[in-house]
């Protein structure tokens, strides 16, 4: 299997940056790590090894990034208002960043997925409704999508468009809506061990309620909060998808 590391400074986020691609072709799918993972996360915990055969079919290529956690959500040193600021970094480092290196490393300006677990699944789910028309596929499992607990009770702009929980609940705009119809979006809960379903069908229930289309997988006994319920899911959903 093909596998390069690429790195390079964020002036957004004012740091080095890691990304590792793997595979020689096929549908794009950007992986965003659990909250203490980095961009070996996805090899480290055996979910490169699970999709090897994906992989190696062409049948799409990896890209996995690093997380900033430590410097936004979870910084309890830092004052909520830095950590709203440093996820709206982070969403923009995504978007302006890693999105152009994808396509220029595809050669091309393909349609991209995201996938992540736990906080991962909020990085993926609030980048596929942020950006609709640059992620088509997504998901989300084990997901969290309501950051208020983040915040120590406070609010501001850069919080409120990137908690998906606010700013789906509100929005009428008729792109947004033109391009979420194109794409495919899949949150994923489960009865398996240390999962909290109540979370998606929180969020699921907004969704509906905003007829935002979306699919709502409740997994059963096979849908728990560990790896080896991720690597199934992934299993199931590529080999579905692509």
């Amino acid at each position: 299997m093909e596998r390069q590391y690429h790195q390079w400074f964020s002036p957004r986020l004012g740091f080095d940056m890691g990304l590792v691609s793997y595979g020689h072709y096929g549908t794009p799918l950007l992986a965003f790590p659990t909250s203490g993972g980095d961009e070996w996360e996805m090899e480290g915990q055996g979910m490169i090894r699970t999709l090897s055969p994906y992989i190696e079919q062409g049948r799409i290529k990896v890209f996995g990034v690093r997380s900033v956690s430590d410097a936004s959500f979870y910084n309890r040193g830092a004052h909520p208002f830095h950590r709203s600021w440093m996820q709206k970094q982070y969403d923009e480092y995504i978007r302006w960043e890693v999105v152009p290196f994808i396509h220029d490393h595809c050669k091309g300006i393909p349609p991209i997925a995201v996938m992540g677990a736990s906080l991962g699944a909020y990085h993926a789910a609030n980048s596929a409704f942020k950006h609709p028309d640059t992620f088509k596929w997504c998901f989300a499992m084990s997901g969290v999508y309501d950051m208020r607990r983040f915040m120590d009770g406070m609010y501001d702009d850069n919080f409120y468009f990137n908690n998906p929980m606010d700013y789906l609940g509100a929005t009428t705009d008729p792109w947004f809506y033109q391009q979420i119809a194109t794409s495919q979006v899949h949150l994923a809960t489960g009865s398996g061990a240390w999962e909290k379903p109540e979370e998606t069908y929180r969020f699921a229930a907004l969704l509906r309620h905003r007829n935002i289309p979306h699919h709502l997988d409740d997994w059963g006994p096979q849908g728990g909060h560990d790896w080896p319920y991720w690597h199934h899911m992934m299993w199931e959903y590529i080999g579905r998808t692509f």
